[in-house]
C-alpha cells in the first residue's frame, strides 16, 4: 500500500532515484508537471464555465429559443454531433502515422474532451495537448508524443479549413465580396493561394518522408494517402462546424451555403489569431459585420444558439467526462493498492 506520510525518504530510495537516468528523471518530472497543468486546467475550466453562464441574458436567451424552430435546433444538435464525432478521426489519424495502438474508446475520449475545453478556453497547443496528456499517459504515451499528435490533428483541421476555403472562394467570389467588403479579384486570388497550398502540401509530403524539427524533437508528417484522409475529414468537419450556425440563422437571408461556409471561416481564423476562449467577441464581430444588412437581434440569437450548441454544452459534457474518468482512475489505483493487503490477510 502507498505511504502517503511525510517521512523522510530512506537513502536506499535516495540511491535509486540519483540512479535514474537523466532522460527517466525528465520523464518523471514531465509527469509531475502534466499532473499539475491537468488540475489547473480542470480549475480554470471550471472557472471560465462560471463566467461564461453568468454572462447570459436569459431575456436573450429565451428569444433565441423562441425564434428557433425545434428542426432548426435539432439540425444544430446533429451538425454539432457530426462535427464532433470528425474530431476524433483526427486524433486516429494522427495515433496511425505515430504507430501507436489505442482503444477507440480511449481515442474519442481524448480527442472530444480536448477540443471541447480548448474550444472554449483557446490556446489549443497548450489546453488540447494538456488535456490529451492527461489521458494518453494513462496508456503510456510519452509528452513528445502527445505534441506531435496534437500538431498533426492541427495540421487536419488548417488543411481541410484551406479546401473549404479554396471552394467557396473561388465559386463564389462575387456574394462573399457583397459580405466581407472586398473585391471578386481579391478573394479569387485567396481561394486560389489556399488551393495551391493544399496541392502544393500534397506533392511536398508525396514526394518523400518528411521531417519538422520542433525544439529539439522530430515529427514524421503523414504521406500522401494520409494526408488526402485529413484534408477530407477536416474539410467535413468544418462544413459540419459552419453548418450548426448556418441552420439557427433567421429565415430570409437568402445566403447560399458555400457562400456562408467562407464568412465562416473568416471568423474563425481571425478569432484563433485573436487567441480569445473560443474567438470570444471576434468571432460574432465578424458574421454581424458580414451580416450587416440583416435584422440584428435575430443574428445575435442566432449566435448565442451556435455557442450554446458548440461551445457550451459540449464544454459541460467534457468536464463531466473529465471528471469520471479522475474520480474512476483513483477508485482503480486504490483497489489496486489495498489488493496486497488483501492477498496477504487471506494467506494468513
Amino acid at each position: 500500500m502507498n505511504d502517503m506520510s511525510p517521512n523522510p525518504v530512506s537513502p536506499p530510495a535516495i540511491a535509486s532515484a540519483d540512479a535514474l537516468h537523466p532522460k527517466e528523471r525528465r520523464s518523471h518530472r514531465f509527469a509531475w508537471i502534466g499532473m499539475a497543468a491537468s488540475i489547473l486546467l480542470f480549475g480554470a475550466s471550471l472557472v471560465v464555465l462560471w463566467h461564461i453562464v453568468s454572462e447570459i441574458d436569459t431575456n436573450e436567451l429565451k428569444a433565441a429559443f423562441t425564434a428557433a424552430s425545434f428542426r432548426q435546433i435539432g439540425l444544430a444538435v446533429l451538425f454539432t454531433a457530426v462535427s464532433y464525432g470528425l474530431l476524433t478521426c483526427y486524433d486516429a489519424i494522427a495515433l496511425r502515422q505515430l504507430k501507436l495502438h489505442i482503444p477507440y474508446r480511449t481515442t474519442a475520449l481524448a480527442s472530444f474532451t480536448s477540443y471541447a475545453v480548448s474550444f472554449t478556453l483557446g490556446f489549443p497547443l497548450l489546453t488540447a495537448g494538456t488535456v490529451r496528456y492527461w489521458i494518453y499517459a494513462s496508456k503510456g504515451v510519452s509528452g513528445a508524443r502527445v505534441a506531435s499528435l496534437t500538431v498533426i490533428a492541427g495540421v487536419t483541421f488548417w488543411l481541410g479549413m484551406a479546401l473549404v476555403l479554396s471552394w467557396s472562394m473561388i465559386r463564389q467570389a462575387d456574394d462573399v465580396a457583397s459580405l466581407v467588403y472586398t473585391s471578386i479579384w481579391l478573394n479569387q486570388f485567396v481561394g486560389l493561394s489556399a488551393g495551391i497550398f493544399v496541392v502544393g502540401y500534397l506533392v511536398w509530403v508525396s514526394i518523400k518522408r518528411r521531417m519538422v524539427k520542433i525544439q529539439g524533437w522530430k515529427l514524421e508528417l503523414p504521406g500522401f494517402r494520409l494526408s488526402i484522409a485529413q484534408i477530407l475529414i477536416g474539410a467535413v468537419d468544418v462544413c459540419a462546424g459552419a453548418g450548426v450556425l448556418f441552420v439557427l440563422l433567421p429565415g430570409g437571408h437568402n445566403i447560399s451555403f458555400e457562400t456562408f461556409v467562407a464568412v465562416y471561416i473568416f471568423a474563425v481564423m481571425l478569432g484563433v489569431a485573436s487567441h480569445a476562449p473560443g474567438g470570444l467577441g471576434v468571432f460574432e464581430a465578424t458574421i454581424l459585420l458580414a451580416l450587416s444588412s440583416y435584422p440584428r437581434e435575430p443574428v445575435l440569437g442566432a449566435l448565442l444558439l451556435y455557442r450554446l450548441c458548440y461551445y457550451l454544452v459540449p464544454f459541460v459534457v467534457a468536464l463531466a467526462l473529465l471528471g469520471a474518468y479522475e474520480i474512476r482512475n483513483r477508485m482503480k489505483i486504490s483497489r489496486d493498492a489495498f489488493k496486497p493487503d488483501e492477498e496477504e490477510a487471506l494467506a494468513e
